[in-house]
């Protein structure tokens, strides 16, 4: 196997959820298929809740991905301003113990 495709393995990897987030997802899709149209769209943030939770619970698994979507739909309300509030990005711990971003690249934009 080279480098190249040891690579494109671990990015297909941390892009498909574990069989736990893949349950916790089914609600979420039955809301964005039939419940979500039926209501007008009052959404304060980009992405939506929705797509927040999918985004989350795919990048960062069921434990930590919950735990994101649960803090976004509580800052859901006319108590926020809401906006542009992107999924941060997935940590990896490093050799030394510390945590840092999966994409180098990230953390300088």
């Amino acid at each position: 196997m080279t480098k190249a495709t040891a690579v494109k393995d671990r990015a297909a990897d941390a892009a498909r959820p574990g069989p736990v987030a893949r349950v916790l997802l089914v609600p979420v899709r039955v809301y964005r298929r039939w419940i979500s149209p039926a209501l007008p769209p009052a959404c304060r943030f980009y992405p939506s809740c929705s797509a927040y939770a999918v985004e989350a619970l795919t990048v960062h698994g069921a434990l930590r991905g919950s735990w994101l979507a649960l803090r976004r739909l509580l800052r859901c309300g006319p108590w926020h301003p809401g906006g542009l509030d992107p999924v941060p990005p997935r940590r990896t711990e490093n050799a030394s113990g510390t945590t840092s971003p999966a994409d180098p690249t990230a953390a300088e934009e």
